[in-house]
């Protein structure tokens, strides 16, 4: 095991203005909305009406298919409205919105703990299924999907991914330095499912705390090991982990599972845990609000669909004196700029980066002409080489940019942006470009993934 994967970046972690604040149960007061569509796949059925009344973990909208999973209530109260509301990406999206009653009364305690040896590997899936878990680390794939590959004994590596190499964010090391016996018992029921493969739970070396914790946790547990990984950016990324773990390479059109691997963030793992043992359906997650324009930065536990403005109010919003110039959904490296605060935290988001200073802006004030440094090539951590991925895509060639230099293969991490002497925008070019020949694919019938 290496440790470390090609290439990377080492960006300024800025986490010291949140790493120490422990996590913080936030209970919001406004009304809560929650889009129908949290996840990768198709979006979930509404199965409330106007007028319903509600309580905490109760399912208001259904899976409409195997890529899909469900909706639960984060809030006790009542059916406001079943309508289109904005969401962080600017678009309207059909929501549930319901009159939160400041109770949060539940359908049940979710303290009584099941016994899972008396589970079978279908039970714990359906449990999975049933309590909507998605992918907490990024895109929200879910996750009852991704443990059900085509054979799973030819599943190798279940790899926990506790790096957080996104600057700023913190919640995960919190999450492991308080929570880590349950993360370790969800990889241990994920384990359960394969049965040859082990257990790695990778940590990036800059989280002595979170390591120590996960290494007390897991002792005594049979196929299993903590992994101190390199400190770099994008240590995180599924392709960097199992990169790093495995020491191999595939393209972005296989799945982990093709080489042996599973790869679920610990945040997963902790849900996975809370809902197979108690039946507790995914309606919060942990979450940071953060940047050096943020009042008072933290870690919390929020649930789905509080409003991200009513979160920064109460943690005391923007600092005296400070400007927000720029509101980041998650962090600067992949983290997606928002125009509006007033809109719903999802279930696959774990983070809120304000900055007072706005890095594009800075950037777009000093770009030249590309330098031909290479540097962009030297730190892709998928071997591409950008430069000539840009100069295809600003030439509109889009056969060269996919099929000769494999563009569509562009993780979209940011590390050759940040790289660039010339601060080029090669990242956001990229992702124009993946839309350009996907939207060009659907408009001629193909396939769009």
């Amino acid at each position: 095991m290496k440790k470390t994967f090609r290439g990377g970046v080492h960006p300024a972690g800025h986490k010291e203005l949140s790493h120490e604040e422990p996590l913080h149960i936030f209970d919001p007061k406004g009304e809560m909305v929650f889009p129908l569509s949290q996840h990768i796949g198709k979006p979930a059925k509404a199965i409330v009406k106007k007028g319903d009344s509600v309580l905490v973990g109760q399912k208001i909208a259904e899976a409409d298919g195997f890529v899909s999973a469900p909706i639960h209530a984060s809030c006790s109260g009542t059916v406001k409205a079943l309508e289109k509301r904005r969401i962080l990406t600017g678009q309207m999206a059909d929501c549930i919105v319901i009159d939160n009653d400041g109770q949060f009364t539940g359908v049940e305690s979710f303290a009584a703990r099941d016994d899972d040896h008396t589970m079978s590997n279908s039970d714990i899936l359906e449990r999975i299924q049933e309590a909507g878990i998605v992918g907490l680390g990024g895109a929200g794939f879910p996750t009852h999907v991704k443990l059900k590959p085509r054979d799973p004994d030819a599943i190798r590596y279940i790899i926990a991914n506790g790096a957080e190499c996104e600057p700023y964010l913190t919640c995960n090391d919190q999450l492991m330095r308080s929570c880590a016996a349950e993360i370790i018992e969800g990889l241990e029921l994920v384990i359960r499912l394969f049965p040859n493969a082990e257990g790695v739970i990778c940590v990036e070396d800059n989280k002595p705390e979170a390591i120590e914790a996960m290494k007390k946790a897991a002792e005594g547990h049979a196929r299993m090991t903590v992994k101190a990984m390199v400190t770099k950016y994008p240590q995180g990324g599924e392709r960097s982990l199992i990169q790093a773990v495995t020491g191999a390479n595939f393209p972005v059109s296989k799945l982990p599972a093709d080489v042996g691997c599973i790869v679920d963030n610990v945040g997963t793992l902790y849900a996975i845990q809370r809902a197979v043992l108690y039946r507790e359906p995914l309606y919060s997650q942990v979450f940071t609000l953060t940047g050096e324009a943020v009042a008072k930065p933290g870690n919390y536990i929020v649930r789905d669909g509080t409003n991200f403005a009513e979160l920064l109010e109460a943690a005391g919003g923007v600092k005296n004196g400070v400007k927000a110039v720029k509101a980041l959904v998650g962090g600067p490296m992949m983290g997606i700029a928002t125009g509006s605060l007033e809109v719903p935290i999802q279930k696959q988001n774990n983070g809120l980066t304000l900055l007072s200073e706005d890095p594009v802006e800075q950037a777009e004030g000093l770009m030249t002409a590309c330098l031909h440094c290479g540097r962009c090539t030297t730190v892709c951590p998928m071997g591409l080489m950008p430069q000539m991925m840009a100069d295809a895509a600003e030439a509109n060639n889009l056969e060269r940019y996919e099929k000769k230099l494999y563009g569509l293969e562009c993780i979209q991490c940011g590390s050759c942006t940040f790289a660039c002497p010339a601060k080029r925008p090669l990242t956001q070019t990229f992702k124009q470009t993946k839309a350009e020949i996907l939207e060009k694919r659907k408009r001629e019938g193909g396939n769009t993934k």
